[in-house]
C-alpha cells in the first residue's frame, strides 16, 4: 500500500537540502520504502515487467522522479553485460567535417539506443592509442574511430581486437578492419574532369598529405584524371598533420608570393580552400574572376554565401548511417566477418570556378 507518511517524510526531508545532494544518492530502497512495496516490485516496475500492473509502474516512475532516483548504469551493465555506450575518437572536434559526422554520429546512435562518448585524439598517434584504452577501460560496447592516419592501423591493433570497430574515412584496403569510407579516387578524378570541362588545363592540386591514405587516394585522382585527359599535373604538398584554414592559408601566400601561373586549384580538403580564399583575398586575387577554387568534403562553411565553394560531398549522413549499421552488426556478431562499405562522392557546384576560354 502506497505510504502517504513516508513521502511526507521525504518531501520534508529534501527541504532541508539542495536539490543536488540527492543525484546519485537515491536508492531503489529509498524508493521502495517512500512507495510502500517490495524492492523487486519498484525494480520490476522500472524494467517494464508485465508483472506490475501499469498504475503502479506509473506510480513507482512518478516517486523516481520526485526523488531524484537515477540508475546505477554500472551494475546494470555488469548484470546485462552491456553498457549501451559507443566510443567516437576523432582528430580534432574543432574541424568543421569531424564535428558534423559527430552530430549525425550522436543523433543516429540515439536512435539505435546508444549514447555516444567522444574523445579527441588530437592528431596524435600516442594520444589516440591512449584515449582508444581509455574508452576500453570503460567498456564500451563498440568504438567508431576516425583515425589520425594510415599508421593508426598498426598502432592499435591489439586493441581493435578487444573490442568492435570500425574505422571512418580512412580507407584501409585489404587491412582486416571494419571501414566506411567515400571513394575518394573517384572524387577527386570527378573535380578534376569538372575544371577541365570548363576550360582550364592547368590545375594546381593543393594540398597533399603522404601521411594519410586518404590524401594519398585522393592526390592519386587527381593524377589518374591528369593523365587521361593529357595536362600536366602539378601538386603542393601539406607536409602538416592536418588540413586546417591556417595551413591552408599559409601554404597558398608562400605560393601565390612566387606567382602563379595556374587558372585553377584544387584543394585536399574545403578547410584549405577556405585558407586559399584568406590568402587571396590579402593579395588582390580574385574568384573565380582570376582564379577558380575547388575544394572536397562540402563542410557547412562553404556554402555560406562569401565563401560559396564548389566542392566534392562526402554524404556525412550516410558515412554516420553506415558505420553505426556496421558496428551495431559487428557487436551483436563479434566473429562475423570484416565489412568494408565504400560511398559514392558528387560535385557540388557552387560559384568559385568559372568557365574560360581555354
Amino acid at each position: 500500500m502506497y505510504n502517504n507518511l513516508s513521502e511526507n517524510v521525504f518531501t520534508g526531508f529534501r527541504e532541508l537540502f539542495p536539490e543536488e545532494y540527492f543525484v546519485g544518492f537515491v536508492t531503489l530502497k529509498d524508493v521502495a520504502k517512500v512507495a510502500g512495496v517490495s524492492y523487486a516490485t519498484v525494480s520490476r516496475a522500472l524494467s517494464g515487467s508485465p508483472e506490475i500492473g501499469e498504475s503502479t509502474r506509473k506510480r513507482v516512475v512518478r516517486i523516481c522522479e520526485e526523488m531524484g532516483y537515477t540508475p546505477n548504469s554500472v551494475a546494470r551493465s555488469m548484470v546485462m553485460k552491456r553498457t549501451n555506450i559507443i566510443g567516437l575518437i576523432v582528430t580534432s572536434i574543432d574541424n568543421p567535417f569531424m564535428s558534423e559526422m559527430t552530430a549525425h554520429l550522436e543523433i543516429y546512435a540515439r536512435k539505435c539506443g546508444y549514447n555516444l562518448m567522444v574523445c579527441n585524439s588530437s592528431y596524435n598517434l600516442d594520444l589516440e592509442k591512449e584515449v582508444f584504452a581509455l574508452l576500453l577501460g570503460r567498456k564500451v560496447d563498440g568504438i567508431i574511430i576516425i583515425p589520425v592516419g594510415n599508421e593508426s592501423y598498426d598502432t592499435l591493433k591489439t586493441l581493435t581486437a578487444q573490442v568492435p570497430t570500425v574505422f571512418i574515412g580512412e580507407n584501409m584496403l585489404d587491412l582486416p578492419e571494419n571501414y566506411v569510407s567515400v571513394d575518394n579516387t573517384s572524387g577527386m578524378m570527378q573535380a578534376t574532369e569538372y575544371l577541365y570541362s570548363l576550360g582550364h588545363r592547368r590545375i594546381l592540386y593543393f594540398g597533399a598529405r603522404d601521411n594519410s591514405m586518404t590524401h594519398k587516394l585522393r592526390v592519386d585522382g587527381y593524377l589518374h584524371a591528369c593523365e587521361k585527359l593529357g595536362i600536366t599535373p602539378n601538386v603542393i604538398r601539406n607536409t602538416s598533420a592536418r588540413s586546417s584554414f591556417q595551413v591552408g592559408y599559409v601554404l597558398a601566400s608562400e605560393h601565390f608570393q612566387k606567382g602563379f601561373s595556374e587558372t585553377a586549384i584544387l584543394c585536399a580538403a574545403d578547410t584549405l580552400a577556405i585558407g586559399v580564399i584568406q590568402a587571396a583575398y590579402e593579395k588582390g586575387i580574385r574568384i573565380p574572376e582570376d582564379l577558380s577554387l575547388m575544394g572536397f568534403d562540402n563542410i557547412s562553411f562553404s556554402a555560406l554565401p562569401p565563401i560559396d565553394l564548389t566542392t566534392v560531398n562526402q554524404p556525412k549522413q550516410e558515412l554516420a548511417i553506415s558505420a553505426l549499421d556496421m558496428l551495431n552488426n559487428r557487436i551483436k556478431k563479434p566473429d562475423a566477418p570484416h565489412t568494408r562499405t565504400i560511398l559514392s562522392p558528387s560535385v557540388v557546384i557552387r560559384n568559385s570556378c568559372r568557365a574560360i576560354d581555354n
